[in-house]
């Protein structure tokens, strides 16, 4: 359970691999300061800075932004070090604002390795103050806690150091800002900030970033550190924490990156986190939020665009001496000139960027391990089965209308969190996908099949089995490559009968498993209960389900992530008509998924509709039969 911090309040650290995440709402700094037993910082080669953003066990962000995350791992600490600051600060030398009593509460929150929320922390009652500790993590007698700091200063950064005994406090904090201050066409003009969240658009209309942001994500009129949405001059959308990459220079001798101070081509992995696999991770998802920003503000542009020549159409029109001859028809062709023009610059920005992304998907994707890579990737050739389980999966990709081919993968984190559901009556489909609805059924289960036998390949042999419901046998054709290759836990089960004998073993296991964990006594369960991570895979549900199988299926989806227990459901909805509002509830707890592209994806940072399209193995390749008789020859060795 996550602890709620309150200034002074202490709770101990589970793990000594952390990440840390901060939210602001505005851009500012963020790093760290290495301390000994009494919080004196010797030097300032113990600080983790923009400038300085890595040090052993601790890695910050590079730039200011409005949210960080930083990367600690207590046990690489030098020796002598302990205490470990998290501190935070405005920038100096823009028109930002100087005081933290004038933005939102700092929030931060304490994650492990696997997402896991330990602790968060938001810092209330600021006023004057320009720079604060937010967080302390500190050793005692072997152990290390964190502590819920809240101290501010004033007096901004040089106080915090001198606070800390170090000498030169001024002279190290001024070298601090001056590697964040943006340049010109990055600065943020915090005086056009009303109050009603909004900022005063270039010829007096309204600026793109005035779009509300969906509720929890961070408001679009906020801007972005690394740029402002000036419509007059270049505009840089990319993601606060991650580099900035430039698409491939031309091979011309002027366009040698060395000779023109340009930044380099895109290297995979460069994201903040702790081993090559979170690096990627954490890298594929900002690529996922460069394009959400880039989007945005293409179609805020666009907008605005619109708005501006509607305005001064009618303002063309309200003057009854101008509606007939030339003059208006003049007018009119001068706004339409003006709308083209503001369009052609903000497709201008977002070919630009999307280069630039498209230019490190082609590094990253080759890159990818198996867990996030497609199933024609090099990664699966000489695959063999993994000794630890990823940290996340590959459930497809995303795209939306305006960057194809570029296509994001959608990462979630392992253990999975919630059910899936593959919709097997999907109607927004592209026309002539499908048949008729025997042949999308099918695509639905080939779907459940391809994720389970990636579910299979990328954990340790044993640490993971399935299980299937297929009460009419409908889905023999699309399981053959899992049961041909002989990895399903138990045959399909099919007929009434079967489908309760399936679903009593698994409630069993996580009633069992449950009582156990309360108990202290994981280690004591039957020799019976298969401790391996269970996923079930129901076909043409809710074919073959009475109200008890439907209890029981509910309480699955409910309580069994969290003991090891995962649904996969292959269902059409309007099949579960009959039912009526009893199965509201199991619909709203699963992901929604969907055997062929589909616009049903919506990011609840901008909220964008993006397009999802299922990972499938390619037609004719036979990378899943040879990946599973790997899998299946580990198993019989694990037995």
């Amino acid at each position: 359970m996550t602890a709620e911090l309150v200034r002074g309040q202490n709770h101990p650290l589970p793990q000594v691999r952390l990440e840390i995440r901060i939210s602001v709402g505005v851009p500012v700094l963020a790093g760290a300061t290495l301390g000994d037993e009494n919080g004196t910082v010797r030097g300032p080669q113990l600080i983790a800075h923009p400038g300085a953003p890595t040090l052993p066990g601790v890695e910050v962000s590079g730039q200011a932004a409005a949210e960080h995350r930083l990367a600690v791992d207590l046990s690489a600490v030098p020796e002598a070090v302990h205490r470990v600051g998290v501190f935070l600060a405005l920038p100096i030398g823009t028109t930002g604002p100087l005081r933290f009593g004038a933005v939102p509460a700092p929030r931060t929150a304490v994650h492990g390795p696997d997402g896991t929320e330990i602790a968060r922390y938001t810092v209330s009652g600021l006023d004057t103050e320009a720079a604060l500790i937010a967080l302390e993590l500190y050793r005692r007698q072997g152990a290390w806690k964190i502590r819920a700091m809240g101290q501010g200063y004033a007096g901004g950064l040089p106080a915090l150091f001198a606070d800390q005994g170090l000498p030169e406090a001024g002279m190290l904090a001024a070298a601090i800002h001056g590697t964040t201050n943006p340049g010109p066409t990055a600065a943020y003009d915090h005086g056009t900030h009303r109050a009603n969240g909004t900022h005063r658009a270039n010829d007096a209309a309204r600026n793109p970033y005035d779009t509300p942001a969906p509720e929890g994500a961070p408001a679009l009129d906020t801007p972005p550190p690394a740029g402002a949405p000036t419509l007059g001059g270049p505009i840089d959308y990319s993601h606060p924490r991650r580099p900035r990459h430039t698409a491939p220079p031309s091979p011309t001798p002027a366009a040698c990156p060395a000779a023109d101070g340009q930044p380099a081509p895109p290297v995979a992995g460069d994201a903040v986190g702790w081993s090559m696999e979170e690096r990627l991770y954490n890298q594929v998802w900002g690529m996922f939020e460069d394009l959400a920003r880039a989007m945005a503000a293409y179609r805020g542009a666009v907008d605005f665009a619109d708005t501006r020549l509607e305005r001064e159409l009618d303002q063309a029109l309200a003057d009854p001496r101008a509606r007939l001859g030339d003059g208006n028809a003049a007018a009119r062709e001068a706004a339409q000139t003006r709308r083209d023009q503001l369009v052609d610059q903000a497709r201008a920005v977002l070919d630009r960027d999307l280069a630039q992304l498209t230019a490190e998907s082609e590094v990253v994707e080759p890159a990818l391990p198996p867990a996030y890579a497609r199933w024609d990737s090099p990664a699966w050739h000489g695959y063999r089965v993994p000794a630890e389980p990823p940290m996340a999966l590959r459930l497809g990709d995303l795209h939306l209308p305006e960057s194809l081919p570029l296509r994001i993968p959608l990462l979630v984190r392992l253990p999975l969190e919630h059910g899936l559901w593959i919709d097997s009556g999907a109607t927004a489909m592209p026309e002539g996908s499908f048949a008729d609805s025997t042949a999308l059924r099918q695509a639905a289960m080939e779907t459940a099949v391809a994720l389970a036998a990636r579910l299979l390949a990328v954990h340790p042999a044993g640490e993971f089995a399935v299980r299937v419901i297929d009460p009419a046998g409908a889905g023999t054709r699309a399981l053959w490559p899992l049961t041909g290759a002989g990895v399903l836990a138990a045959p399909p089960a099919t007929g009434a009968a079967g489908v309760m004998d399936v679903l009593e073993r698994l409630t069993r296991r996580v009633d069992l498993v449950q009582m156990a964990v309360r108990g202290g006594a994981a280690g004591s369960l039957p020799d019976d209960v298969d401790t391996a991570r269970q996923l079930l895979i129901v076909n043409d549900f809710p074919h073959g389900f009475d109200d008890r199988a439907i209890t029981r299926l509910r309480y699955l989806a409910d309580e069994g992530p969290a003991v090891g227990v995962h649904l996969v459901l292959v269902a059409d909805r309007a099949d579960a008509a009959a039912f009526g509002p009893l199965l509201d509830p199991l619909w709203r707890s699963l992901m929604r998924l969907t055997p062929a592209p589909d616009e049903h994806f919506a990011d609840p940072w901008v909220g964008h509709a993006w397009t999802y399209e299922p990972a499938l193995v390619p037609v004719g390749s036979r990378i899943v039969e040879q990946v599973l008789a790997e899998v299946a020859a580990a198993l019989i060795k694990h037995k």
